[in-house]
């Protein structure tokens, strides 16, 4: 899948990797696509806690050995 921006928060933890995940869409033009990679476990709950506050749309998830995978859409 396409994006316009990538997140690398690979090696950070709770919370860093939704603040920059939260920082990076604040500066987004609606439309655009977000990837975010991170390796921290409580990410998949924060992230998907604050794209319910957001309202942006979550295009895709994926979890594989090596953490997890966001794509974002900011609307």
């Amino acid at each position: 899948m396409q994006y316009d921006q990538l997140l690398d928060t690979s090696g950070l933890l709770c919370p860093v990797p939704m603040l920059k995940t939260k920082k990076a869409l604040k500066q987004l033009s609606p439309g655009k696509i977000l990837k975010v990679v991170t390796t921290d476990l409580a990410s998949e709950k924060d992230i998907k806690s604050l794209l319910a506050l957001t309202g942006d749309e979550l295009l895709v998830f994926e979890e594989d050995k090596d953490g997890f995978i966001f794509v974002i859409k900011k609307l």
